[in-house]
């Protein structure tokens, strides 16, 4: 009986790290939604201007560790591309957007172009490398 409760702990075990490393690969990654690329957002629903060349969306929430390292990264990508503004939006207060566009987690970050099309998006904390280049296909 000792044996069986070992295999299952292992077992289990296994499986959380396979869970966690697939998770982790693709936790940040800006990927292109196909239900997202007829959608626009303009000043009515981000409460803002857009950027003159694009705009970085970030979903935030209140007690949300990772997304205060995303506003520190989308700030400074905003700061060295010019023309490029970044948004934040608590979630909680934008109950309806979310919906709207499927945000199951913060942070979440859309990139949008300069129209308001979303370009790409991530669910989870994005590397500023990564901003960069989805950038390239915004601007």
């Amino acid at each position: 009986m000792t044996t069986t409760g070992v295999v299952v702990c292992a077992a289990v075990l296994a499986a959380a790290g396979v869970f966690g490393l697939l998770r982790r690969r693709v936790d940040g990654r800006l990927k292109v939604r196909r239900d997202d690329g007829e959608r626009r957002l303009g000043v009515a629903e981000l409460g803002a201007e857009l950027g003159e060349r694009a705009t970085l969306v970030q979903f935030s929430s209140a007690f949300c560790a990772p997304c205060r390292a995303t506003r520190r990264t989308l700030a400074e990508v905003a700061d060295m591309v010019e023309g490029v503004s970044h948004v934040e939006l608590d979630a909680e207060q934008r109950l309806e957007l979310v919906r709207e566009l499927g945000i199951l987690k913060t942070p979440t970050v859309l990139v949008l172009d300069a129209a308001g099309r979303v370009v790409r998006r991530a669910a989870g904390q994005p590397r500023k490398v990564d901003v960069i280049a989805a950038l390239g296909e915004a601007v």
